[in-house]
């Protein structure tokens, strides 16, 4: 058995238990309410309810098998590293690469990388997710920050909690957008026909807020520049899927991956490899030096080409 202990800081209190286990470890929420009913969850070295609130300084201990798939391999993976320090991690993600192993991603992500080229990581979220206080989706590309030590993950992650985050995205989405800015300001859940999706039309769902503005318009598709009000999954995918503009590309929210334009009086066909969303820019304060920080990663190959292709 592998006992892992958890202390419960502030930006953390008053989450469900199960809730809080499964943001903080590679244990499904499922898989954590188990753990809980065979005594193998203990708070405070005493049994609780999945329901029950963790606070300040609570003591999660943690007994479970040692398995082979919880050890994060290191690998000599190629990644961009815009910035590292001690203390964090700023990665130019490659669409293509998940963040972290998952069952049906047991390598080739990447936290393996980082784990080959980072002396350390930090030791919250689990062996398969050291300091991962947030993450983007396989396909989407662009600037991911990870912690390096327990300290600068909770702060962090309260920083993202608090919403001070600066978080650019750079998309290609369905159709001509008619407005020139706007805000989607639509509660994002788990969809009742599909858990694996997420939705508007749910009735559990938690408040999600996208600004947006135009970058330029190619009359059946347009280019913008979306902010995160909030950071809830896929939120700027099933965004502007709800308003009717899906990105395009997204197999799984609009299922645009081709469109065809007019050009010099002919038609042609434009197919998008993967869905057309990139991180463009991050900004934080420094959780160390106490200083605002901002990254930036340009346009990938990939949608510039598919730009090039809809402006010509």
């Amino acid at each position: 058995m592998k006992n892992s202990i958890i202390n419960v800081l502030q930006p953390d209190a008053s989450k469900r238990l199960d809730v809080f286990i499964s943001e903080k470890t590679d244990i499904t929420r499922s898989q954590v309410q188990k753990l809980i009913k065979e005594g193998r969850i203990l708070v405070n070295n005493r049994s609780e309810n999945p329901n029950y609130k963790v606070r300040v300084n609570d003591s999660i201990t943690i007994l479970r098998p040692v398995e082979e798939k919880e050890i994060l391999i290191a690998e000599d993976i190629p990644i961009g590293i815009l910035y590292k320090d001690p203390h964090l991690v700023v990665v130019d993600k490659p669409s293509g690469i998940v963040v972290y192993p998952a069952a049906g991603h047991d390598s080739g992500t990447l936290l393996n990388a980082l784990a080959y080229r980072c002396e350390k990581l930090a030791s919250i979220g689990g062996p398969l997710r050291p300091g991962v206080v947030h993450r983007l989706d396989k396909d989407t590309s662009g600037v991911m920050v990870v912690a390096l030590d327990d300290k600068t993950y909770y702060d962090l992650a309260g920083q993202f909690k608090g919403r001070t985050i600066n978080r650019k995205y750079i998309a290609l989405v369905y159709g001509n957008i008619k407005d020139d800015s706007g805000k989607i300001a639509m509660d994002i859940g788990r969809s009742a026909s599909d858990r694996k999706k997420m939705s508007t039309k749910t009735r559990r769902g938690k408040e999600a807020v996208t600004k947006w503005k135009v970058i330029e318009r190619f009359g059946s598709a347009t280019l913008i520049e979306a902010k995160l009000g909030t950071g809830r999954t896929h939120q700027i995918r099933v965004h502007f899927s709800a308003i009717g503009h899906p990105v395009l590309g997204d197999r799984i929210y609009g299922k645009k991956v081709e469109i065809e334009v007019k050009t010099a009086g002919n038609k042609k066909k434009i197919v998008f490899p993967r869905q057309m969303l990139h991180a463009a820019t991050l900004g934080f304060t420094h959780p160390v030096t106490g200083e605002y920080i901002e990254f930036s990663s340009p346009l990938p190959e990939d949608m510039e080409e598919c730009i090039k292709e809809l402006a010509t």
